[in-house]
């Protein structure tokens, strides 16, 4: 995996969601995960180190660039995915987020987050949020996989990356 300067943060980093972020770095990386039903898995006796509960995909349709979200697409997006899993928002303690550390970007995708959360919950500070792009710039075609991947090392270690 390398990154590469050519990218949009102005300064070179990555900061999603946090305070100065000017903009995304570029990456490249590849990889890999079997997937299997849990009931084969478990019949196997392979380790199984998460279960994924529900998928959906969208496309926020006509937006000023790749990194400016539609807040209301991803609203209806997540709304749709924890109803698919019958999960209450107020369980959900991290979301792996797209977060390419633009302040336009990141605003949006929060505001899709929570919007999509308030049919479950009026909490707030309860559901900590990252990007994997922080720590490894943007993958293009392989940043869903490595958010994942993010994910599922946090739960093995039982600790949020920094």
């Amino acid at each position: 995996m390398t990154t590469r300067p050519d990218s949009g943060a102005r300064d070179g980093q990555c900061r999603s969601f946090g305070r100065g972020g000017n903009g995304f770095v570029a990456g490249e990386g590849v990889a890999c995960l079997l997937l299997k039903p849990l009931d084969r898995a478990l019949q196997d006796g392979d380790r199984v180190h998460a279960v994924i509960r529900a998928t959906q995909v969208n496309h926020g349709g006509r937006t000023h660039g790749y990194t400016v979200p539609n807040p209301k697409a991803q609203a209806e997006l997540i709304r749709a995915t924890l109803d698919k899993a019958g999960v209450d928002a107020r369980r959900v303690s991290y979301v792996e987020a797209h977060g390419t550390g633009t302040e336009l970007g990141d605003p949006i995708e929060i505001s899709g987050l929570t919007q999509a959360f308030r049919r479950d919950t009026a909490d707030t500070g309860f559901c900590a949020i990252g990007s994997v792009k922080t720590n490894i710039g943007h993958l293009e075609a392989a940043a869903g996989i490595a958010g994942l991947i993010k994910v599922v090392l946090q739960m093995k270690h039982r600790q949020l990356s920094p």
